[in-house]
């Protein structure tokens, strides 16, 4: 069966996507990849309707069947509030339309990529590369984590 999965690293300044065709026993397929960005120096509540109306968009151009989102785990206090209400965001959009989700921590991408739950950024990048065909690694980083949020979610159907 076929699913487009829609991955999504959350963040406030720079919100990853990365959306791909999964039908297993065939390699994924990318079919977009990239990132919503706001400006720090702008007022939360417009950095907040930007995500969501981008996301929005998003949603509506690809219709995917799954959102596939990384977990929010701590670092500092002040970047975790801000995440926390950048995913207020994205689960308001997937509640909207109707999406389901699942959600993975970054050990579980890393395992589900590269047999590892401790790889570093760069072995997951080029997991992500080798995944999807690539020649290349998706940028900016947050687009390529994305992907690699997504392609977890079809792993592991």
């Amino acid at each position: 069966m076929e699913q487009r999965i829609l991955g999504l690293d959350p963040g406030l300044a720079v919100l990853g996507f990365g959306v791909i065709r999964c039908q297993m026993p065939q390699s994924p397929t990318p079919l977009d990849f990239g990132a919503i960005k706001t400006e720090a120096n702008t007022e939360m509540g417009e950095r907040l309707r930007t995500i969501y109306d981008d996301l929005h968009t998003l949603m509506q151009e690809w219709q995917p069947d799954l959102v596939a989102i990384e977990k929010l785990f701590f670092y500092r206090m002040g970047n975790t509030i801000a995440i926390a209400q950048a995913r207020g965001v994205i689960m308001l959009v997937l509640a909207q339309h109707g999406v389901p989700f699942v959600e993975y921590t970054p050990a579980q991408v890393k395992q589900a990529l590269t047999g590892m739950g401790n790889a570093d950024k760069q072995e997951v990048q080029q997991a992500v590369a080798h995944e999807l065909n690539l020649d290349y690694i998706p940028k900016p980083d947050d687009a390529a984590d994305a992907l690699a949020i997504a392609l977890t979610a079809c792993f592991q159907q």
